[in-house]
């Protein structure tokens, strides 16, 4: 009887917690930092402080966790019609709406101040105006009333590489930015091929994705264009960085692979055969993740 009594007080606290943990997104938290650690080793031309480091780890986690913890709450009216995403927190009811925003603003607050405490103002800032792009310019403005939602929304998504180096170096220098356009131009050909996959849920929810209000050959056009700019915006990096050949090789050779993607769906797409745009938005997560691999091996091997 008393183990029965201990199970069902943990039972609905496990489940509780993996709800919050749920409506953080951890997914794209996960991405995100796969950027932030990348651009600090580059600012430093080395490792980092290891306190910074994990500092600034642990502020653009929350500072993400919270803006998705919004993002959310804001969208559960969507999620709810959607497949992809009936299953989320919100839409069930294992968290309330006021529960649920009480939790993204509590930790966007301490991500920002965290932030500011440990690393700089700057840092601080930078974190405080992303999740606002994200949460009030994304979420609530763009995001259903465009089908470039996700081109300018998604610069939301480019402030991690901004937050690292500033907390590196306390300034921002021309390098960053380059990092910040090629995370931006990367977006929407990593992020359509989704929502052509799952045009349809888009459709019924009444969101304005591309793949939604255009016909597939024009999608598969602007994801090639976004492609090839991405790809010129990573070789940018060289000089003006400036990097070696580990990254310069890393970033043409994934470079020619991703165009190659995007040209295969563009030809599908063409042929009037399945885009398979899966392939593609797998593809774009491996190659930004290997890029920016590339971005941190090479200051540490050549210095």
């Amino acid at each position: 009887m008393a183990s029965t009594r201990v199970q069902s007080r943990s039972g609905p606290s496990t489940s509780t917690w993996r709800a919050y943990v749920a409506l953080t997104k951890p997914r794209i938290i996960e991405l995100l930092l796969v950027t932030t650690v990348p651009a600090m080793v580059l600012a430093a031309r080395g490792l980092p402080p290891l306190t910074t480091m994990l500092a600034t780890l642990f502020g653009g986690a929350l500072a993400a966790a919270g803006a998705n913890s919004m993002n959310s709450v804001y969208d559960r009216d969507i999620d709810s019609v959607m497949k992809r995403t009936s299953t989320r927190p919100m839409v069930t009811g294992r968290i309330s709406p006021v529960a649920g925003w009480a939790f993204g603003s509590a930790l966007s607050a301490i991500s920002v101040i965290w932030l500011a405490f440990t690393t700089n103002l700057l840092a601080a800032g930078l974190a405080g105006l992303a999740i606002f792009l994200y949460v009030v310019g994304y979420t609530m403005v763009l995001k259903r009333r465009t089908s470039q939602n996700i081109v300018w929304g998604g610069a939301a998504g480019c402030f991690p590489v901004l937050i690292g180096w500033a907390a590196v170096t306390g300034h921002l220098s021309w390098t960053p930015w380059v990092l910040f356009l090629v995370i931006f131009l990367w977006t929407p050909p990593h992020y359509w091929p989704l929502s052509l996959r799952f045009r349809d849920d888009y459709g019924s929810a009444g969101v304005p994705m591309l793949p939604v209000v255009a016909d597939q050959r024009h999608v598969a056009n602007q994801i090639l264009w976004y492609s090839i700019a991405t790809v010129v915006a990573s070789l940018a990096l060289v000089p003006v960085a400036p990097m070696g050949w580990i990254y310069s090789v890393s970033a043409l050779v994934l470079g020619l692979v991703f165009m190659w993607e995007a040209i295969l769906l563009r030809r599908r797409t063409r042929a009037g055969q399945d885009p398979k745009p899966m392939r593609l938005f797998h593809w774009s997560i491996t190659y930004l993740a290997l890029l920016f691999l590339a971005v941190a091996v090479d200051p540490l091997v050549l210095g």
